[in-house]
């Protein structure tokens, strides 16, 4: 693991409140959050195994790690190949891999401009099952999108966080994928802040042909490469909301890497 990568703990102070407050639980051990920076996936991915197989021996407590990717497809355990419409010739031109992961849901794609949120919570040391921590994590997409002005929120049967989701014209503003092993989760939330949308091409986005993928650059109409230094805001914004979600205190995190062992 190259250490180089990692940026400082997300300075919890400076960061905006959640749009929406309630009661912290007393008796739930808080949350470690930390802002990564950029990161190669396979080498989040390899942290996440490392960190969740920790967490299952109650080696370390509950993390939360919020990053950046360079541009990269995964697939879902059961995913199905046929949904990334580039061909092989195209992603090895612009120097994109794609990796099969443990994860449930269809092919993602992962690019600068992005928020990923990696969630390794002990559920049942929360007494959380799996569909309310789903539930968490789309509110926490949607109090994010809301910090920046742009509404947006659940729509049924269909995982993840959209704007216009009742409306005639969905629009795809975030991708939710989970994988629990021992009781721990691990992999998570991508929120588009200000990628590439046209990356959005190479794949059926979730598995869905002609679906609309969105940014909250797109729905405010402004330059992507004019907020790409708001990634790090949103990390901020999303991890106290579903630190308030889950009804649970967020901490600055110690060095994962060091944690990791």
């Amino acid at each position: 693991m190259t250490r180089a990568c990692y940026r400082a703990d997300v300075d919890l102070a400076t960061l905006p409140e959640p749009t929406t407050t309630s009661a912290l639980a007393v008796d739930h051990p808080p949350i470690h959050a930390e802002w990564l920076g950029r990161v190669p996936y396979r080498e989040a991915w390899d942290l996440q195994k490392r960190l969740a197989a920790a967490r299952a021996a109650d080696e370390i407590g509950d993390r939360l790690l919020l990053l950046e990717h360079p541009a990269v497809l995964t697939l879902g355990k059961h995913a199905d190949e046929r949904h990334v419409v580039a061909s092989p010739d195209e992603l090895e031109r612009r120097g994109i891999e794609v990796i099969r992961v443990e994860r449930g849901g269809e092919v993602t794609y992962h690019g600068p401009g992005q928020l990923v949120a990696y969630p390794i919570l002990a559920l049942s040391r929360r007494g959380l099952l799996l569909r309310p921590l789903v539930r968490a994590l789309e509110a926490a997409m949607a109090a994010t999108c809301d910090a920046f002005d742009v509404p947006a929120g659940r729509r049924e049967g269909h995982p993840g966080c959209w704007c216009d989701a009742d409306g005639t014209s969905p629009r795809k503003i975030g991708a939710l994928g989970i994988r629990v092993e021992r009781g721990v989760s691990y992999h998570g939330i991508a929120l588009n802040i200000a990628p590439d949308l046209a990356d959005f091409e190479l794949i059926d986005a979730c598995g869905m042909p002609g679906v609309d993928s969105t940014s909250i650059a797109r729905e405010l109409d402004r330059d992507p490469a004019s907020m790409t230094g708001e990634v790090e805001r949103a990390a901020g914004i999303f991890a106290r909301a579903l630190a308030t979600s889950l009804t649970t205190n967020l901490v600055g995190a110690p060095d994962l890497v060091r944690a990791a062992g």
